[in-house]
């Protein structure tokens, strides 16, 4: 295993941001919160569950990621919602992992 397989999610999508940003890709990521319930994302509507970590933007490409830890599997709300937007033209949507770098590089470039 590279040490890329290693990264925790947070580290991994640490990575792809700091890759768009030096790409010149605008990104947004909606971050969970502790509550008194535990920690929550604020979101309705039938995507809300699985929104993709990072929706990235440049020029006229949109592109959803979902990203992984090299052992995380996605739930099925992820999956559903990547597959919603892969049907949308214009948008690629995917589920990504630390050993796809050179994917991801290639990606955004």
């Amino acid at each position: 295993m590279t040490g890329r397989a290693l990264l925790t999610e947070a580290q991994w999508q640490r990575r792809v941001t700091d890759l768009a940003d030096r790409r010149g890709w605008l990104w947004v990521h909606h971050r969970p919160a502790r509550t008194n319930q535990g920690w929550r994302t604020p979101v309705s509507g039938p995507l809300g569950v699985g929104w993709p970590d990072l929706i990235l933007v440049r020029g006229d490409r949109l592109v959803a990621v979902e990203l992984k830890s090299s052992t995380g599997r996605p739930t099925a709300d992820q999956s559903a919602a990547l597959a919603a937007l892969a049907q949308v033209r214009h948008v690629q949507a995917l589920l990504a992992r630390p050993s796809e770098w050179g994917q991801m590089q290639e990606l955004l470039r």
